[in-house]
């Protein structure tokens, strides 16, 4: 590792120290209390919260596969479902501490490299999926604008939202369909370079080409980025009543297109202070008072990363155990 890599590394979890210790100063909280309040959570709400978890992972790893279905070639194996969820679960807790498109990408693409094109179907596959996360958290901020300027409530904000999701897939298909039309135009007037830069301008080409510009792919993952948005949000609230706050389930749907938007911001390991400082202030402009709101951003962030582990660690254990019974039933019928 380079100095320079080094000084950026210790600047980024300093600067994470920073933005927490000014989350904790404004919000002024007590950290004794927040320690007991995480002791104090029950079996029953963490369970509910793992297998909210566990739904979020399901969701996460339909959008790759169906991405990767895409993008695959004929030569190229099918990723197994359960290898396919060990990695997302993985990319996941990874993402607590390493910008979230960087940690799901990287275990992606180490994980893909004995099925065939690790590249293209793990690092292209995953950054565009997500895009459309960022999509609809684009939209969803815009209904949650809308809500704030005209002083509305939860009732205002569902609706704002479903508008705003049915316009996001409306929106889909003219833009697929612009850009495969930019795409065929710039291929051909452009003189692909030899070398190097040439090879990477033809592999971008063919995932351009590939099944991935689909009208249906893209409206399919919006369906699906939706889904996922309000799997978070269920999350979000349940690790509020898990430590005993009371915030309206609305204010927290309206505040968290701006933190998954400030996630976009990998000046910290896994926005850690970013989010929290975002959720907040977000969580203040929709009525929950200051203090709750960053209270809450604290604890939420520990019970998230501990149940992103749990979750990593089961599906790794299940993951190692078939293919300990595959190992076992091979040597069975060899030994036939």
């Amino acid at each position: 590792m380079t100095h320079r890599r080094s000084f950026l590394l210790v600047a980024s979890f300093a600067l994470s120290v920073v933005l927490i210790a000014v989350l904790i100063k404004v919000g002024n909280i007590n950290l004794r209390v927040t320690l007991q309040q995480l002791q104090s959570v029950r079996w029953v709400s963490f369970t509910k919260l793992i297998l909210l978890n566990t739904l979020l992972v399901l969701i996460s790893t339909g959008k790759w596969r169906s991405t990767d279905a895409a993008l695959r070639r004929s030569s190229d194996s099918v990723q197994p479902r359960t290898r396919s969820f060990a990695l997302t679960s993985a990319g996941l807790a990874l993402g607590t501490f390493l910008p979230v498109q960087l940690a799901m990408s990287t275990a992606r693409t180490l994980g893909t490299y004995v099925h065939g094109s690790p590249i293209k179907r793990g690092t292209a596959g995953t950054l565009f999926e997500q895009s459309f996360d960022v999509l609809m958290a684009v939209f969803l901020a815009v209904a949650s604008g809308f809500t704030w300027a005209w002083k509305g409530g939860g009732m205002m904000w569902t609706l704002s939202a479903v508008i705003m999701t049915g316009f996001a897939l409306l929106a889909v298909g003219p833009s697929v369909r612009l850009i495969r039309w930019l795409t065929a135009t710039c291929a051909a007037r452009t003189t692909v370079p030899k070398g190097r830069i040439g090879t990477l301008v033809r592999d971008f080409s063919d995932v351009l080409h590939s099944g991935l510009l689909n009208a249906g792919l893209a409206r399919r993952l919006v369906v699906l980025s939706a889904a996922r948005f309000v799997v978070i949000v269920l999350m979000s609230n349940q690790t509020a009543e898990a430590i005993g706050l009371h915030i309206p389930l609305w204010h927290m749907a309206a505040a968290i297109p701006f933190a998954v938007i400030a996630s976009l911001i990998a000046l910290t390991p896994g926005g850690l202070g970013i989010n929290e400082l975002t959720s907040a202030a977000a969580l203040s402009f929709f009525g929950t008072p200051l203090a709750v709101g960053a209270q809450w951003a604290l604890a939420n962030r520990v019970l998230i990363v501990v149940s992103y582990f749990v979750v990593a660690l089961c599906a790794a254990t299940v993951l190692l155990i078939g293919k300990m019974t595959a190992s076992k039933n091979r040597s069975a019928v060899e030994n036939q």
